[in-house]
């Protein structure tokens, strides 16, 4: 049952979230534990009206926009959502390109920065992204070593218990900017397009191997929510300890702001010491790895679905030009972010915070077209998946606004 979700759930958790998640940890401690229970039903409830919406139609969010509505709300969504995800690309190239750094000192990152982007290009473009997956989802389990290390040094039990139960909330722009980033990049627009696109492959490929139309089965919906369950899950448990760990290492040694990969790699250093660095390394470039033919594809899907282009990530380059030049173009000009002077650090945080403040559109079309019965049918929303994707959206809204108003007024 274990498809689309998980793979979406692994690659949620790709270099932007794992410095996002270490930068929470290590400027306030346990503050932001709650934020776990509290993304993960919204989270869950949005990546599921997605998937809903692929096996119910059988088209990508962009397709069903270009067919049912006007053509300004198909121009808004890729409006807010091509600039987030443009950037995120860059900024897990540049944090694959840094770790790399980090162990090869004395080659500048930008070589591996090129060196990986080639090797993306390569592998998207020569290797149906199914059987890369197959095999890079298994790099995504590096992750749980973040569960292991807060049981290797000392750990206020009853401090992170309530700080895990009760909200926190400082009203500053840090404290607000970290927040919109949690929420940015554990709710993210480009899985939106990509669990959504994921689902209709799924479903033609089960019509090439049976070689007739697939009536999508009430099973089929079952199985597609335990799948969004548990990848969603997964992802949101390794987001806690990423933030426990960074909290425990980080935050207790003085450590309050990330600036570069050495003092994330910090946090893992009670459980591998001399070695942490090594580790890290693993965990950024293999998330990222898995991430970006993610981040890559959901764009590519975007574009060609807009404007009618043969696309897939199982299909040869020859069967789909455009899919592929559209990936390439996205490659490079994410590349071509890491000239422009910003850390790879501040890069990975902007671009979560930036999914913060683009995400609620997205978020309040998606509902819009699941509340729609002429495109749903009976697999329209029902009252707790309206609520849980109200509030996501009041949330991410509300924090968005509370953002710029302190960026820019206070």
């Amino acid at each position: 049952m274990l498809g689309p979700g998980l793979i979406t759930g692994a690659s949620d958790d790709d270099p932007s979230g794992i410095t996002t998640y270490t930068q929470a940890g290590a400027q306030f401690g346990y503050s932001t534990l709650w934020t776990a229970w509290i993304t993960f039903p919204l989270m869950a409830s949005i990546q599921e009206m997605c998937a809903r919406i692929g096996l119910a139609t059988a088209h990508g969010l962009t397709s069903i926009l270009k067919t049912h509505y006007p053509k300004w709300v198909l121009y808004l969504m890729v409006l807010f959502g091509f600039p987030a995800i443009v950037m995120n690309i860059g900024a897990d190239i540049a944090g694959m390109g840094a770790v790399a750094n980090l162990i090869f000192p004395k080659i500048d990152a930008s070589y591996f920065s090129v060196l990986f982007t080639l090797i993306l290009l390569f592998c998207i473009v020569v290797f149906p992204y199914r059987k890369i997956a197959s095999i890079l989802k298994y790099l995504a389990l590096v992750l749980m070593v973040y569960l292991i290390v807060p049981f290797f040094v000392h750990n206020d039990v009853l401090s992170v218990i309530k700080s895990a139960i009760v909200p926190h909330v400082e009203l500053n722009k840090q404290f607000l900017g970290v927040l919109v980033g949690i929420l940015g990049t554990t709710i993210s627009p480009y899985l939106f397009f990509w669990q959504t696109d994921m689902e209709v492959e799924e479903i033609k490929d089960q019509q090439k191997k049976h070689n007739e139309r697939i009536v999508v089965s009430n099973r089929a919906f079952s199985n597609m929510k335990t799948d969004i369950n548990f990848g969603m899950g997964y992802s949101i448990i390794v987001m806690f300890f990423i933030m426990l760990t960074a909290g425990s290492v980080l935050g207790a040694s003085g450590i309050h702001n990330i600036e570069t990969v050495q003092q994330a790699a910090e946090a893992l250093r009670p459980l591998a010491g001399d070695f942490a660095y090594y580790l890290f390394a693993i965990v950024v470039i293999g998330t990222g790895f898995l991430a970006i033919p993610v981040l890559t594809g959901s764009l590519s899907y975007i574009f060609s679905e807009a404007f009618d282009l043969e696309m897939g990530l199982d299909k040869k380059f020859f069967e789909a030009k455009g899919f592929y030049i559209i990936i390439a173009i996205s490659l490079i000009v994410g590349l071509s972010l890491n000239y422009i002077g910003i850390s790879p650090v501040n890069t990975l945080l902007y671009s979560a915070i930036l999914y913060g403040i683009t995400a609620p559109v997205i978020i309040a079309i998606i509902l819009h077209i699941c509340n729609n019965r002429k495109i749903m049918g009976k697999h329209s929303n029902n009252m707790k998946t309206n609520i849980l994707g109200g509030i996501a959206l009041v949330l991410m809204s509300v924090s968005a606004i509370a953002l710029l108003y302190f960026q820019f007024f206070s």
